[in-house]
């Protein structure tokens, strides 16, 4: 998402919040009304005025405007498939270290809140090449991103069957969120440097056995960790604090596993010796 700065803009998605805390993803559409609850406001009117404002609807319904955190946009991004969530995208960018000028190649771009983190945390000098076979779900990942991203001319979308086979080579990182991940392992031995990270989304515990009785069988694959995040917010006001009725529980598991150099390519050690410290 594209870091603005200063008053709202013509175009940009903006976060409504009412009194109780309920949020309203919207645009700024210069001459048009912006719909809420219990009324609308008049989108010139908002355009040109300092995030952070207090703004009423004609009924005199009060809402704080600000920017969207990418937090708050994953689960209102226009979507057919369903999205990684953020408390699962930060395990999967820190743990598979995606870091600025990296290469990456995504597998499952579904309606593309991964591959906006991604572009995110590569920036400019970095690059991501998307795999998905469906083409519906690539047109709503082409558009989401140029929506809340921009142009990104790092970024390629290729709108073919990843099982087929996967064209980059000498990869940092390779992120796959596909039912059936294993499938990959072999296209991911090929595409991945030594030392390159895979990193895959399952949501099931039958899914996670597949993909590690596929990677415990391949040498060329080792160190693996898998999580799930739990996450709870808090109610915090006046002397009410206390945990949320209702908290986010499991969503998916998030794997990382590195790609090996080949055995003895570099240690001098036997196949042996190399597979002991697996």
């Amino acid at each position: 998402m594209r870091r603005e700065r200063g008053r709202l803009g013509p175009g940009e998605a903006v976060l409504f919040v009412d009194r109780k805390g309920r949020e309203y993803l919207r645009f700024l559409r210069p001459g048009t009304r912006v719909p809420l609850r219990g009324g609308t406001l008049e989108a010139d009117s908002l355009i040109g005025s300092p995030e952070g404002s207090v703004v009423r609807t004609g009924s005199g319904e009060p809402f704080l405007v600000v920017r969207p955190t990418f937090a708050h946009l994953v689960p209102n991004l226009p979507r057919r498939a369903q999205v990684i969530y953020p408390k699962d995208i930060g395990p999967i960018l820190l743990w598979g270290d995606i870091f600025p000028g990296a290469r990456v190649v995504e597998v499952g771009a579904g309606p593309g809140a991964l591959t906006i983190a991604l572009l995110r945390a590569v920036g400019p000098e970095g690059s991501v090449v998307s795999y998905e076979h469906r083409p519906d779900f690539a047109r709503m990942a082409r558009e989401n991103v140029h929506r809340f991203l921009g142009p990104a001319t790092n970024w390629t979308l290729r709108v073919t069957d990843a099982f087929e086979g996967i064209e980059e080579r000498e990869v940092d990182r390779m992120v796959v969120d596909l039912a059936e991940p294993w499938r990959l392992v072999e296209h991911a031995a090929r595409a991945l440097r030594p030392g390159g990270i895979l990193v895959a989304y399952l949501p099931t515990v039958l899914q996670l056995k597949h993909l590690y009785d596929a990677i415990e069988g391949d040498r060329r694959f080792g160190n693996a960790e898998t999580m799930e995040t739990l996450l709870r917010f808090w109610h915090v006001k006046e002397r009410s604090v206390r945990p949320e009725h209702r908290m986010i529980g499991h969503t998916g598991f998030v794997t990382v596993v590195h790609r090996l150099a080949e055995p003895g390519e570099t240690t001098g050690a036997t196949e042996e010796e190399e597979t002991g410290i697996r």
